[in-house]
């Protein structure tokens, strides 16, 4: 005697047929929720034993970065964002914060460096000094001799009380020898990319989805007109003191805003047709190229600054690039430090 029931008996062949498809595609989608939620869950453990490593250090002073993946770049950004690519990064570590004024003036003191822009003659090709002036009649980028990184914002500026103020005026070649001094390296620029995303590899922000998360400002960067000289939303008209927003997932701070920061890669607009998937380290020098300005030479900075707002390219958004020639320096132009291994 059958066990079917005899609703199931009476059906027609085709109304079981589509039962049947239903409830194996029921059973499939169910099956890949779960799985799509257990692979979330194994992401949120690693970055929270991750994190909970880093805040074991002794120093705090660099962020471990666990290897993973990430979809690199914007499908609605500018076009040398484009096209979207999966980039694996190997692990690494990447300093905490921007590099500040206190940690580079133990580096001068040290080492007796002098930043290109402090240097008499100013080296030939050098484009240093540049600050952006705030003022009523005309806010503009104005070249200022005697501006460097003791004097950020013109020479009768100093850095008096902001010891904990990204340095900035600082060329790649000055931001590379710290570097070299400190043992360590500036990050590629996938490398910085994958660690402003925290782990979130599609979100338009580094620190999730919503511009302004109920009604706070998540970075340091420009509110309203560019040339506007109202009081700024966030608290900051220009460099804020690193740390003062909530870090991302991976425990970095300033990863968008405050000041742009070099990275180690030369500049090509369509190096994401071409590049490697794993680990890419940019062009080489010889085939660095913006069509805006051909045959000269640059570098990417990434990050975006207290001068990033949505009329001058939203330069915040982690897959957002800046490309500049190595002898430049201004007051919005910082870096921090990576370090290959474990």
């Amino acid at each position: 005697m059958s066990d079917t029931p005899e609703s199931v008996l009476k059906m027609s062949p085709a109304t079981r047929s589509s039962l049947i498809i239903g409830g194996l595609l029921f059973t499939f989608i169910a099956l890949a929720s779960s799985g799509v939620a257990w692979k979330a869950r194994e992401v949120r453990r690693e970055r929270d034993e991750t994190r909970a490593l880093n805040n074991q250090s002794k120093s705090g002073a660099m962020i471990w970065i666990p290897e993973g993946k990430m979809t690199m770049g914007a499908v609605d950004g500018a076009l040398d964002e484009q096209p979207m690519r999966d980039v694996r990064v190997t692990g690494f570590f990447m300093d905490s914060t921007e590099v500040t004024n206190e940690k580079f003036a133990v580096f001068v003191a040290e080492t007796h460096y002098i930043t290109q822009a402090e240097q008499s003659p100013v080296p030939a090709g050098a484009s240093v000094g540049w600050v952006f002036i705030i003022s009523p009649n005309g806010s503009k980028w104005q070249q200022l001799p005697g501006a460097n990184w003791r004097h950020p914002d013109g020479p009768d500026s100093d850095i008096k009380g902001k010891d904990r103020d990204p340095v900035v005026q600082v060329t790649w070649e000055d931001a590379n020898a710290f570097a070299h001094w400190a043992g360590k390296r500036l990050p590629t620029e996938a490398e910085w990319e994958y660690a402003a995303r925290g782990g979130a590899m599609h979100m338009p922000y580094v620190w999730g989805r919503e511009f302004t998360p109920g009604g706070h400002w998540m970075a340091n960067f420009w509110q309203g007109p560019i040339f506007s000289t109202a009081p700024p939303a966030d608290g900051f008209t220009g460099r804020a003191p690193v740390g003062s927003y909530q870090a991302n997932d991976f425990g970095l701070s300033d990863m968008a805003g405050n000041v742009w920061e070099w990275t180690a890669d030369w500049y090509r607009a369509d190096y994401y047709v071409k590049g490697p998937h794993k680990d890419p380290p940019g062009p080489d020098e010889s085939q660095s190229l913006d069509p805006t300005d051909p045959g000269v030479h640059k570098r990417v900075a990434r990050g975006g600054s207290f001068l990033s707002s949505d009329s001058n390219g939203a330069g915040y958004r982690p897959s957002a690039r800046r490309k500049e020639v190595t002898a430049f320096a201004s007051s919005d132009l910082g870096f921090r430090c990576a370090r290959s291994g474990k």
